[in-house]
């Protein structure tokens, strides 16, 4: 018996030890888990309660309104329109070809769609949202809306986008605007302008669009968006409204620029125009164009190869980037520089035979015209471009001198127009030449500078600079492309800084020698034909510019040759004479002599700018009776 009460006490102990313990635990457990509450709920109550909200509310950017461009009268030529696109995440996508298969079931997706898709997730960071349809209409929305639940990773967005009414008209100097790569964001990042393209995905790739990309663009707004559990907006919290971009109003007339591009017809060339008082381009054709609106949308690769194989080389800003032999455009500056430099008075001449020959040579520098011109002073030079006069100057002047006047008229120099990627093109020297061919100068070199030729090569911008700035009386205007700029809330103008004329220091009285000769041009010489019954006085200097060289003393024959190794036809020219209004180069590449195939589209041009006669086709070449330029 007491055996038994002695071990009941001994259990009875241990059950209450057991207890002890086990209330001890339970209070311990709940001591550490009130702290854990404390802890999540008081001291980490900031923090957590900003990753609830982040659940809850989504902040996405809002993309500006691309500003628009317009022409000088107010022509739009580059504005935005919105529509629906059909988009995928490819990092949301198991077996990309296979979703396209379902998808087309759904929604119309062409093979080259399909292709441009491909193009562009080539370009593009598989995080990234791309557009496999564009422009999508409203049944397709709806069609699509049904099936939404099948397609993860895939989404409907509705986004601005760029279109150009005119289509190729005025392309080279628009540009476009293309998908962001990595190579902007590179840049974009190097800016500090990250935050500014939240959302956007496309800015300016090539011309104004480019270059007034800041302007354009505008400032990304911001929309805190209220989201359910699978992430779809609810409702809209707050708004930060995005500031749209501000108008681009150019110098270009589009009219103008159209009546210029339909002169060249199916032909190869530049064009600029330019107002000489102030430097604003009034024209700026480089044919062929292209369309703008094949890159809006990430251009397929089969237009793409189209455009960039194609042996025209529609891609290729020829009035910007192309360098030509100026041919005897050359010469009227060559005959300024002869009077500034006292080798010349406009009263001495030469008996042209119909060559030159260096001292103690053989080899002779035909001139146009079998048996010369007879006896040239320097107006007659111009007026009928004779190359022997130009020959001899050319060797008495040396090239040095002649290296070192040229750049008072911008030859070998950038223009400093408003859109990017500019060529210089080549005044040669002695120096230029060790420089590039390691070689020395020769005296045949310089006879063949002097009407043009040999390693001379500008741009046609270049051209139109240096003859407006003829007409404008030596005084040079840096050319550009945009007259103001409009502000998208204000409506106001905000006129670009005037940039001064530079004048040059020239002799007035040589200045209006000059341009009295290029009046004789269109009136007498070269240009005659093409300006016969103007009702006004222009004046201009054709030019003829040799593509490949010829044998010595072998005549050069068009019909024997390649049409791509045939010379380029060359015209500088402003009007009217005495008030000049617009001034202008025009290059046509193969097309023979100035005369011939440019002069008649400058016609053209000034016939619609000064007297509103627009033409109803391509200028005509004019049959060639004789030679010259």
């Amino acid at each position: 018996m007491i055996s038994t009460l002695r071990n009941q006490e001994q259990e009875l102990h241990a059950f209450r030890v057991r207890l002890t313990v086990a209330f001890g635990l339970i209070l311990l457990a709940c001591g550490a888990l009130s702290a854990r509450f404390a802890w999540l709920q008081v001291v980490q109550y900031g923090h957590y309660q900003t990753q609830a909200e982040a659940n809850r509310i989504s902040v996405l950017p809002v993309v500006p309104n691309r500003g628009l461009i317009l022409d000088r009268n107010g022509v739009v030529l580059a504005h935005n329109f919105s529509a629906y696109t059909l988009e995928i995440v490819p990092s949301k996508i198991g077996k990309l070809d296979e979703t396209l298969d379902q998808l087309s079931t759904v929604v119309e997706i062409s093979t080259r769609d399909r292709r441009r898709f491909k193009k562009l997730l080539e370009e593009s960071r598989n995080f990234e949202s791309l557009p496999i349809r564009t422009r999508l209409s409203e049944e397709e929305v709806a069609r699509f809306a049904v099936n939404r639940y099948r397609f993860p990773g895939v989404e409907i967005k509705a986004r601005l986008f760029r279109e150009y009414p005119y289509g190729a008209s005025g392309s080279h100097a628009l540009g476009y605007i293309g998908r962001i790569n990595e190579a902007d964001v590179g840049e974009l990042e190097t800016e500090g302008k990250t935050a500014n393209y939240r959302g956007t995905d496309h800015l300016g790739k090539i011309g104004l669009e480019q270059s007034y990309e800041d302007e354009l663009h505008g400032v990304t707004g911001f929309e805190k968006m209220e989201t359910d559990a699978g992430g779809r907006a609810v409702r809209s919290l707050a708004r930060t409204e995005p500031t749209s971009g501000n108008n681009l109003i150019l110098s270009l007339d589009i009219k103008l620029q159209e009546v210029a591009e339909q002169a060249f017809g199916d032909r190869r060339g530049a064009l600029v125009a330019i107002e000489p008082k102030t430097g604003e381009v009034l024209a700026f054709v480089s044919q062929p164009g292209f369309d703008p609106n094949l890159f809006v949308d990430g251009i397929d690769s089969a237009n793409w190869d189209l455009l960039n194989n194609s042996e025209d080389k529609p891609l290729n800003n020829r009035a910007l980037q192309g360098t030509y032999p100026p041919g005897s455009t050359f010469k009227p500056y060559m005959a300024l520089a002869a009077l500034e430099l006292g080798k010349r008075t406009p009263q001495q001449g030469i008996n042209d035979p119909g060559f030159f020959s260096l001292p103690g040579a053989a080899h002779r520098f035909r001139d146009d015209k079998p048996g010369g011109h007879g006896w040239v002073d320097m107006y007659k030079s111009i007026v009928v471009s004779c190359d022997t006069y130009y020959y001899q100057l050319a060797h008495d002047m040396g090239i040095d001198a002649i290296a070192t006047f040229m750049p008072r008229f911008g030859f070998g120099q950038a223009t400093g127009i408003d859109i990017k990627g500019e060529k210089t093109g080549v005044l040669p020297s002695p120096q230029w030449k060790m420089k590039r061919y390691k070689q020395k100068w020769y005296g045949g070199e310089t006879i063949s500078v002097g009407i043009g030729q040999g390693y001379n090569t500008y741009t046609p911008l270049q051209l139109a600079n240096a003859v407006a700035m003829l007409a404008n009386n030596g005084v040079m205007s840096p050319p550009r492309l945009v007259h103001a700029i409009q502000d998208s809330q204000t409506g106001q103008m905000r006129m670009l800084p005037s940039l001064p004329g530079k004048p040059v220091a020239l002799k007035p009285e040589h200045i209006q020698f000059v341009k009295d000769a290029m009046v004789g041009v269109n009136k007498e010489g070269t240009g005659a034909r093409a300006f016969a019954g103007a009702e006004y006085v222009s004046a201009g200097k054709t030019g003829t510019a040799q593509v490949i060289a010829i044998k010595a003393n072998e005549k050069y024959d068009e019909k024997k040759v390649q049409e791509r190794h045939r010379d380029h036809a060359l015209f500088i020219a402003y009007a009217p004479a005495d008030d000049p209004r617009i001034a202008l180069a025009v290059v046509v590449e193969n097309s023979g002599f100035g005369a011939q195939a440019a002069a008649p589209i400058a016609r053209q041009v000034f016939d619609y700018y000064l007297l509103g006669k627009k033409p109803l086709k391509p200028a005509e070449e004019i049959p060639v009776e004789e030679e010259g330029d």
